[in-house]
């Protein structure tokens, strides 16, 4: 499960914990929104990520 991706807003890695919630570099929490977009859970702000898939859509 443990799928990393890029976080073109802030250059950060970020590592997902759960299908919909990851952790970046810096340690602030980010929700899935999309395949290419997160959600910074302190700031509220939209990020543009790198492909974030969701497993379940794989099926």
């Amino acid at each position: 499960m443990s799928r990393s991706f890029f976080d073109m807003e802030d250059g950060d890695m970020c590592y997902s914990i759960s299908d919909d919630m990851a952790m970046d570099s810096d340690g602030n929490m980010m929700l899935r929104m999309g395949s290419g977009m997160a959600m910074d859970m302190d700031s509220g702000e939209l990020h543009i990520v790198s492909s974030w898939e969701d497993e379940e859509e794989d099926d």
